[in-house]
């Protein structure tokens, strides 16, 4: 007799976390994520469809496959991944579990997935992030960002987190600690403009590009005047 797993049919998606890194398009015009471990090799958008990461023709989450998108059942198990030296520079997701999943003791997997709302850490230096910058690392088409500072920006391809928000679509909401949210959905559905708390961090952003680029003309013409 061949043993089926219980069936669940919820009202509404079950909510699930995970930590992840925010990517950029090497063209500049999408925004998304890419996982931590197994699937870390396949970037995904804000709302998006499991592969299986082993190139097999099967649909996720296959049972006797490691396929589909991974999360865990609370915030705080996924925060605690946050402090292993490798993860330090990923974000903390939530996500809507959407279609088919298989419920674990700790965590679902599962075939599609909205993520609604990413927590940014501080910059390497400490301070809050006001940006996501080029982290030095990325996939193939991809680059990889990591949180950053104004004054820690320089002349790194970046983005404000408002702007990562707006560029990845679909109501994301993007956060950094001790900061209010960005990106929140309006009442008809659209995403809200920027508030003073967005305004402010982006001129933070261009303030510091400015005193960077001065300072690049500075020793370029100092170098000139001595040539």
């Amino acid at each position: 007799m061949r043993l089926r797993l219980p069936e669940e049919r919820p009202t509404e998606p079950p909510t699930g976390y995970k930590i992840a890194h925010p990517v950029l398009s090497q063209d500049g015009t999408r925004a998304g994520f890419t996982g931590v471990s197994l699937g870390g090799a396949l970037p995904y958008g804000v709302v998006d469809e499991a592969r299986c990461v082993y190139g097999r023709r099967h649909r996720a989450p296959h049972r006797r496959c490691d396929c589909g998108f991974h999360c865990v059942h609370e915030s705080a198990v996924a925060e605690a991944m946050l402090c292993t030296t490798e993860h330090r520079a990923a974000v903390l997701l939530e996500v809507s579990v959407l279609g088919a999943y298989i419920r674990f003791e700790r965590g679902f997997r599962y075939a599609r997935q909205r993520v609604r709302s990413a927590d940014v850490g501080p910059c390497g230096c400490g301070a809050v992030a006001a940006a996501l910058a080029d982290a030095g690392w990325g996939r193939p088409g991809w680059r990889a960002l990591t949180a950053a500072c104004a004054g820690c920006v320089r002349g790194r391809t970046s983005l404000s987190l408002a702007s990562f928000a707006r560029l990845a679509g679909e109501g994301l909401r993007v956060r950094a600690a001790g900061r209010p949210v960005a990106g929140v959905e309006g009442p008809e559905g659209a995403t809200a403009g920027p508030g003073v708390a967005e305004l402010v961090a982006e001129a933070a952003l261009l303030q510091a590009r400015l005193d960077w680029f001065q300072s690049q003309l500075g020793q370029l013409y100092d170098r000139g005047t001595q040539g």
